[in-house]
């Protein structure tokens, strides 16, 4: 007789869309960082790959606002996911996050999307770096190798201003004292001004620190995060060496230029002017089905400037087909869609596309 001890299960599971989350706690990281945990108020099992990020939907002074972070848990604890958010001079969300919002405070998340992440990448042998904030997709992976006993040998290389500013430094001191293949490597540009000593590295992390940290760094799949300036130096550094930057990997959605950041408002009269210098046979239909509004665009526009024209919104956040935000069903038609990691192959095989970063090949129907 055979006897069966696993019971199904029925929990369900995360896919990339719209989903209400409950923030259940709050940890205060260093003195400007915290992390926010997030369950389903049924249980849902977050599954995603390590180093994606989701996309909060909030309003702030009654303005609608989205903004996108990166999962800084692991999916090998699937019933919650957390984001690390640093306090930033000025930063209209990471001040409010701080300061507004608490435990049983309910939002809703887009997600998880990315390219970035280290699934997609499988290899044993792995460097890390990340500046400051940067650390939190690389502490994903991190918690996820060291969860799934995973045979990688890993260096990881971690700048911070001050002690004081080293991001999740205990729990990485203990992850790292019990996997001998994983070698951790702090660099601090000063002490504090306590004057708490640091006897590691000290100033910015250069190409005789690497050398010293990971001899064989050109020889690892490498996934950098941080700072732009900081990402540039170190693809500045492994370019001097003439590494293949095919096995380089950065996450790219944090610092979106301001000219693609703002809302584009379209001036209808401006492209009705615009339309007349094209031949009319040039210009391709959008149709809006769930309104009944349709308009004529020029071929180099996309699906959302046509709703624009509409005084249809459709939501976005960065505007660079990489937070997934402006999903729609396409039901009719088809478009060249030149997205940075925001929508699935299976949701595109749905008939999905991103609005923001996709253009007619002709006329479209599409569900909105």
């Amino acid at each position: 007789m055979t006897m069966n001890f696993l019971n199904p299960v029925t929990t369900q599971t995360w896919t990339n869309g719209r989903h209400l989350v409950r923030c259940v706690k709050v940890i205060q990281e260093t003195w400007d960082t915290r992390t926010f945990c997030f369950m389903a108020e049924q249980p849902v099992m977050f599954f995603f790959k390590p180093g994606q990020f989701v996309t909060l939907e909030l309003e702030i002074n009654g303005e609608p606002i989205m903004r996108s972070y990166t999962i800084s848990s692991s999916p090998s604890v699937p019933y919650s996911f957390s984001i690390t958010v640093k306090r930033m001079p000025g930063g209209v969300v990471s001040n409010w996050l701080h300061d507004n919002l608490s435990i049983n405070d309910e939002l809703a998340v887009h997600g998880p999307v990315g390219n970035f992440n280290i699934i997609d990448y499988p290899t044993d042998k792995v460097l890390m770096l990340s500046g400051g904030v940067g650390v939190t997709p690389l502490m994903s992976m991190v918690r996820w190798l060291f969860d799934t006993n995973a045979a990688v040998d890993l260096q990881f290389v971690h700048s911070a201003r001050t002690p004081k500013d080293l991001i999740f430094h205990r729990e990485l001191e203990h992850i790292f004292s019990r996997i001998p293949e994983f070698k951790l490597h702090i660099v601090c540009e000063r002490g504090d001004e306590l004057g708490e000593a640091w006897s590691g590295f000290r100033g910015y992390l250069n190409q005789a620190m690497l050398e010293l940290m990971a001899p064989d760094f050109m020889d690892r799949e490498i996934f950098c995060c941080g700072p732009t300036p900081y990402m540039n130096a170190v693809k500045q550094l492994l370019k001097a060496n003439g590494f293949d930057m095919a096995h380089y990997h950065e996450e790219s959605f944090g610092a979106t230029p301001m000219d693609v950041q703002e809302e584009v408002i379209e001036n209808v009269e401006q492209a009705e002017a615009e339309a007349e210098e094209v031949d009319a046979a040039d210009l391709v239909t959008v149709e809006f089905s769930a309104t009944g509004k349709s308009v004529k665009i020029l071929p180099n526009e996309t699906v959302h400037a046509a709703a624009s024209k509409l005084g249809l919104h459709i939501p976005k956040a960065c505007g660079m087909g990489i937070c997934g935000t402006c999903r729609v069903g396409l039901s009719s038609g088809q478009v060249e869609m030149e997205h940075n990691g925001g929508i699935t192959e299976e949701d595109v095989e749905e008939g999905y596309i991103l609005s923001c970063c996709s253009k007619p090949l002709g006329n479209v129907v599409v569900d909105f």
